[in-house]
């Protein structure tokens, strides 16, 4: 058994003492981090409280709210060891967010959080006839030198125009205006945004043509989708370089489609399918080499598959052509889609046979969709490929079409659906 001098005693003791403080002045420091200014604290209470609710009291409940008592959907951030909010998130849209009151109120000192990058606001606006411009653009404009990203995401009540003072915020990166009930016109000026990285306004009734957007380079989300927009597709969409996903699905967009969109190298997914775009398949699309899902269903397109050297999309995954008018026959050209998994030309004029090879040189495809046409003769698959594709095999709506039974004999559930049996010729032999 060990013993101890005196002095050892004490020693060990003093080492025990020096731990114990040291530990807890780290704890402290890292609860802690740095001291919070008054007015940088007030403000935040004031803003989360115009969102949750009179009710809610912050100063009791977080007293340290960038420290060890932090509060639901903020974050904050150290400049020149002071803390300051960085980003705030109310509604429902993350576990840890503040739930929106029934009329949220933005006030003033929303705009007296300097270093604020971020603001997302989900699900608060929900009372109908609520305004977004209910703050004056000047206020907008102190957050114009840090604001990165807002997103105003499925707030029914939240009505009006989109408000002016957004081409203001000329820092933006992320634009997400999604699933509210906004109306009317897209500001001219919304190229001023030259930051931008993502641009959706998916969801609203904006209605008027989509304006140019000259100087968004650096754009690689371009989501303009479900609205009412009219008009032709702005040429200057072709100078979009770094666009990854455009899409204007869902609107009223006429005329030809841009042969400006040849330029957009970069590409993975073109929707403009619902619309009202004409004059046949651009043959610039077969440019796009980059293209994974390309979609131009329900559109008055008409023309003929044969103009495309379908060899050159070589990465589509997605090809939906669906209601578009097109005639003439399916090119063989097509089989050279080695990664195609869907393939949509239903309800066109479409005549000719479908390939067998099919099943061999699209190894990929899982989904044939070609109904409602005028394709003729007999399919020529084998009972893997029946099995394979199930009912997403739609052939239903050609009168001249017909399977051969004795390839899918005792597999009734994958005979092609709406397609008669072939009637076999038996040899009369006379006597």
């Amino acid at each position: 058994m060990l013993r101890f001098t005196k002095k050892q005693h004490l020693f060990v003791l003093l080492c025990v003492w020096c731990l114990v403080v040291n530990c807890s002045s780290a704890e402290t420091e890292e609860s802690e981090g740095g001291p919070m200014e008054k007015t940088e604290k007030a403000a935040l209470y004031s803003t989360v409280q115009g969102f949750v609710g009179d009710s809610w009291n912050g100063s009791y409940l977080f007293p340290d709210p960038c420290g060890w008592t932090p509060i639901q959907g903020v974050t904050c951030d150290l400049f020149d060891d002071l803390w300051y909010v960085t980003a705030l998130s109310f509604g429902s849209m993350r576990d840890n967010s503040l739930a929106c009151t029934e009329i949220p109120v933005i006030r003033p000192q929303l705009f007296e959080l300097k270093h604020l990058k971020s603001l997302s606001l989900f699900i608060c606006f929900t009372s109908p006839n609520q305004y977004l411009a209910s703050i004056s653009d000047e206020k907008w404009l102190d957050l114009s030198k840090s604001l990165e990203t807002l997103e105003i995401r499925s707030n029914p009540g939240l009505i009006g125009e989109l408000p002016s003072f957004i081409t203001s915020l000329t820092n933006l990166q992320s634009l997400v205006v999604l699933e509210n009930r906004l109306t009317g016109l897209l500001p001219e000026n919304l190229a001023k945004l030259t930051r931008l990285r993502r641009l959706v306004l998916s969801g609203n009734r904006f209605t008027g043509r989509i304006p140019e957007v000259y100087g968004l380079t650096g754009l690689l989300i371009l989501d303009l989708s479900r609205n009412f927009f009219s008009g032709p597709l702005p040429l200057s969409v072709g100078g979009l370089s770094s666009l990854l996903k455009l899409d204007v699905s869902n609107n009223y967009l006429e005329g030809k489609v841009p042969i400006e969109l040849q330029f957009l190298k970069n590409l993975t997914l073109l929707d403009l399918r619902n619309n009202r775009f004409s004059g046949g398949l651009t043959k610039e699309i077969q440019e796009m080499s980059s293209l994974v899902e390309l979609v131009l269903s329900s559109n008055h397109l008409e023309g003929d598959l044969t103009g495309i050297e379908w060899r050159n999309l070589k990465n589509l995954v997605v090809l939906d052509l669906s209601n578009t008018g097109l005639k003439g026959e399916i090119p063989w050209s097509i089989l050279e889609l080695k990664k195609l998994r869907f393939l949509g030309l239903s309800n066109n004029s479409l005549g000719g046979k479908l390939f067998p090879q099919m099943e061999t040189k699209m190894p990929c495809l899982n989904a044939l969709y070609v109904n409602g046409n005028n394709i003729s003769g007999e399919l020529k698959f084998s009972k893997k490929f029946y099995e394979r594709m199930g009912r997403r095999l739609g052939a239903w709506g050609n009168p001249n079409l017909c399977y051969h039974g004795d390839e899918i004999k005792n597999l009734r559930d994958h005979a092609p659906f709406g397609v008669n049996q072939c009637k076999r010729m038996k040899a009369v032999t006379l006597a």
